[in-house]
């Protein structure tokens, strides 16, 4: 079964994105910064000065001068970044459209929100085919192709129709739809079977893995389908796909040191003499549908209306961090917020007290580290999230052990959480405005508790771990068996003595 023959010597990562952001600059060039998100947060440590390759769209026309900015970037990483260059006309169909429109509501279980328009289907092809030829032409049989994430999977398809052996692994970030969801998709029967062309298929959760089997059992009920216990074989004439659970973590021991640090210290320090004597409710999340931020708000009110001791002394410090802001959903979404936040404040709002501290921006490192840091309590209430690595991030950075996770039970991270958080249904107004009480009055030695286990499940299940485990299960390898390259650094050559 294995395809692409021969020792497996790089490993190469193909997503939508490329892990950098493109900007113009003043003398006509190319100003490239670090992305932010999930999977660059995930992925950056795994290739860094490892040799391998990252291959994504740029942003941008992947023209010369695209090409030479994204050289010079690479120097620092320690890996190559190939741009693929996707055409103008396609890319509102394949990534705002079927990407965003289709998949995304549809996988979050939000059939309202989806639109399915068949151009989008085929731009989507035509997408993933030219992913597909990048890797065809920038890959040989001796690497192994880890692709990720619902915007390419028809890669494996693609390259199968080019008659090009890889060896390939995809891992899907969000979650996987039960059956009565994924039917609803007119493209059912073809996302399948592109999915079984894929050597292994990984799932953040064993709900996904479960869901994804049951699809198969369902709508290719011929197809042989063994295993037990999170990893499993569909076998096909002509090819077996793995399919796993496979969590996927953060790198623990970069966020606890860098929290610790003198610049987060003073950071927080500042921000701790602006909030003196405010318990603070951190929220951090990404503006979406998914985040259940309007409910989180209200909740946060309910919260000040039952419990009138906790207003003059706690502070939501809720942080939107833009996105898809030209999507007009998104546009009302953020309005709907921001008219919430103006509820609290105009209803609770006294001298020297603020209930929400409201950000819709982007934070510094600095910064984001020094929020995890001095909150006192996390609020991560998605309606539904493949993992959401926020909640790990929280705990990895809460150096002094007294913080609480307030977590939703429809993350991803709540199958490893569950036993250090307060769990919440992120749609319980009541429940939810209970558990911010509850974790603002609880008591030192079980909040203590609570965080030393969350720290000790992120710790161990890291990021290293999730790589490790996948690519043992896809390529039969360890992440140590591509080595880290060492750096030249000049030596001064021993001189002669003099005589």
């Amino acid at each position: 079964n294995e395809r692409g023959p021969g020792e497996i010597k790089r490993l190469v990562v193909v997503s939508n994105r490329l892990p950098v952001v493109l900007a113009a600059d003043e003398a006509g060039g190319w100003d490239v910064q670090p992305g932010a998100g999930g999977l660059i947060t995930a992925l950056a440590p795994v290739l860094r000065n490892r040799g391998g390759m990252w291959i994504g769209w740029a942003g941008v026309p992947a023209d010369d001068a695209v090409r030479d900015a994204l050289d010079n970037a690479a120097t620092g990483a320690g890996y190559s970044l190939h741009a693929v260059a996707l055409p103008e006309e396609i890319i509102d169909g394949y990534y705002q459209g079927f990407a965003n429109e289709v998949i995304w509501p549809l996988f979050h279980d939000l059939l309202s929100r989806c639109n399915f328009q068949p151009h989008y289907w085929r731009d989507y092809l035509t997408a993933n085919r030219i992913f597909a030829t990048t890797v065809a032409e920038d890959t040989s049989e001796h690497d192994y192709i880890w692709i990720h994430d619902y915007h390419l999977m028809n890669v494996a398809d693609q390259l199968k129709e080019m008659t090009v052996s890889r060896r390939t692994g995809f891992f899907l970030h969000i979650p996987f739809p039960p059956l009565d969801i994924f039917l609803r998709l007119p493209w059912r029967f073809q996302i399948l079977r592109a999915l079984l062309e894929f050597d292994l298929v990984g799932f953040q959760t064993a709900r996904d893995t479960r869901n994804f089997i049951h699809c198969v059992r369902t709508l290719a009920p011929h197809l042989r389908i063994t295993g037990r216990r999170g990893s499993f074989s569909v076998t096909q004439p002509e090819h077996t796909t793995r399919l796993g659970t496979f969590p996927i973590g953060i790198d623990f021991d970069s966020f606890d040191e860098q929290a610790r640090s003198p610049e987060v210290e003073r950071e927080m320090q500042l921000a701790s003499d602006r909030l003196a004597n405010i318990k603070v409710v951190l929220g951090i999340d990404r503006l979406d549908y998914t985040k259940g931020l309007p409910e989180r708000i209200v909740a946060f009110q309910e919260a000040l209306r039952r419990h009138p001791e906790l207003q003059g002394n706690i502070t939501l410090l809720q942080v939107v961090i833009p996105s898809r802001v030209d999507v007009p959903e998104y546009r009302s979404q953020r309005e709907a917020i921001e008219q919430l936040v103006g509820n609290v404040n105009g209803e609770f709002t006294q001298p020297g007290w603020v209930p929400v501290h409201y950000l819709f921006r982007s934070l510094e490192p600095t910064e984001l580290l020094a929020y995890y840091r001095m909150s006192d309590i996390c609020l991560v209430t998605p309606l539904k999230d493949g993992m959401n690595l926020v909640s790990k991030e929280y705990c990895a950075c809460n150096a002094d052990g007294d913080g609480v996770l307030i977590l939703s039970e429809f993350a991803g991270s709540a199958a490893q959480l569950h036993r250090g958080a307060i769990m919440v249904n992120p749609y319980d107004v009541e429940g939810l405005a209970e558990a911010i009480n509850r974790g603002i009055t609880m008591p030192d030695d079980e909040r203590r508790a609570r965080m030393r286990r969350l720290r000790n499940n992120v710790r161990r299940e890291n990021i290293f771990w999730w790589t490790d485990s996948f690519l043992r299960a896809g390529a039969s390898k360890r992440l140590d068996d591509f080595p880290v390259i060492e750096y030249f650094v000049p030596r001064e050559r021993a001189r002669p003595s003099v005589i």
